[in-house]
């Protein structure tokens, strides 16, 4: 019988050198993400890369540094930490954003609306880019930013597609630039579209692939059509927890059916549960159960968790762009026409629903 050896107690001084050591580690990294974030921030202050918004200006800063200077290892884990805890916290905090008292009170007509955009996404998106033989793991990754929150969602997803991380900062990437030219589309259109307030601002907000283009194409219909903009994004955000779960079960069903040689493989995407949507769904019903009961957050409150909330998006975006190999790009020509063609598809039958 074989006895494990007893390991001795780590003193408390130990440990804190141990996590400092951790922590130095993964400063050069951050600080070159948190450098890079506030490039994007100052980016997006000028007159037309404002339209892109701060996430979109710092990944194309990121990928144009790597390009320009190259990517040291001595950044790598504090890269890394940036695109997993860093992005996690931020989608733990966007729970509050989320409404879902207001989103349940819609009714099941926008929760199906909703419904119909991911699958529809999923499903063009996966077809499509098999007649055009693209690259399926940064296809799917589109499919899911197209269906419900453009790079946030890519980020939550990839780790339970075991995607890599080149082809996850591309797709954010994309995902954000394709989306502001939809954004900038749509609000060309809002004058020439036979639509009322709310129905416009329901077609961008289901169509549309991140909150911010939701809300500067919405705001061009007037304040209703910016109110039921939001709505149905906030539901197309909330599909993102099943959607996540079930990967994870899929994930877990084919460990247990895959031969020993590729379980071990299998495992490590199936034990990736996304616990951080947890956090978020607590802190939707924290946010909501507040304000039913009558003590809403602050607006003050709310303005600076919204803030601190972008500022960690943009830090992972900084990090998914540091990832990003330019000359990788050319094998993403396939996957950009698939993403043009759904999301040209989803903004047209969805106009004609609402005609």
């Amino acid at each position: 019988m074989n006895i494990a050896p007893i390991r001795p107690l780590q003193r408390p001084g130990h440990l804190l050198r141990t996590r400092m050591t951790r922590f130095a580690g993964y400063a050069p990294g951050l600080a070159l993400a948190a450098a890079l974030a506030l490039l994007g921030w100052q980016l997006a202050r000028i007159p037309g890369l404002g339209l892109f918004g701060p996430m979109a200006c710092t990944l194309l800063a990121a990928v144009a540094f790597r390009r320009l200077f190259g990517y040291s290892q001595a950044w790598a884990p504090g890269v890394r930490f940036g695109t997993t805890k860093v992005l996690r916290a931020a989608i733990v905090l966007f729970g509050l954003k989320l409404p879902l008292d207001a989103v349940l009170q819609q009714g099941l007509p926008l929760l199906t609306r909703s419904v119909g955009t991911l699958a529809f996404s999923m499903a063009a998106g996966l077809a499509l880019g098999r007649v055009l033989k693209a690259d399926r793991q940064l296809t799917l990754l589109l499919a899911v930013g197209t269906g419900i929150c453009g790079a946030a969602a890519i980020a939550a997803v990839s780790p339970l597609v075991a995607a890599r991380e080149d082809r996850t900062a591309t797709a954010a990437g994309l995902i954000a630039i394709v989306g502001t030219a939809a954004a900038i589309a749509s609000m060309l259109l809002a004058d020439v579209l036979p639509l009322s307030g709310p129905a416009y601002g329901l077609w961008t907000g289901l169509t549309l692939h991140e909150i911010a283009h939701v809300a500067m194409a919405a705001s061009a219909g007037g304040p209703d059509a910016l109110e039921s903009g939001m709505l149905a994004k906030l539901a197309r955000v909330f599909l993102l927890v099943p959607l996540c779960l079930a990967l994870h079960w899929r994930n877990s069903r084919l460990a247990r059916r895959q031969p020993a040689s590729e379980k071990e493989a299998a495992a490590g995407a199936a034990a990736s549960f996304p616990w951080f949507l947890i956090g978020f769904l607590v802190m939707s019903l924290l946010g909501s159960g507040l304000a039913a009961a009558g003590w809403p957050l602050p607006p003050r409150a709310m303005a600076g968790i919204s803030t601190l909330t972008t500022i960690l998006l943009t830090i992972a975006m900084a990090g998914m762009g540091l990832n990003v190999n330019v000359l990788a790009l050319r094998h993403a020509v396939r996957p950009i026409a698939v993403l043009l063609i759904v999301s040209a598809l989803l903004s047209g039958l969805t106009l004609l629903t609402l005609l």
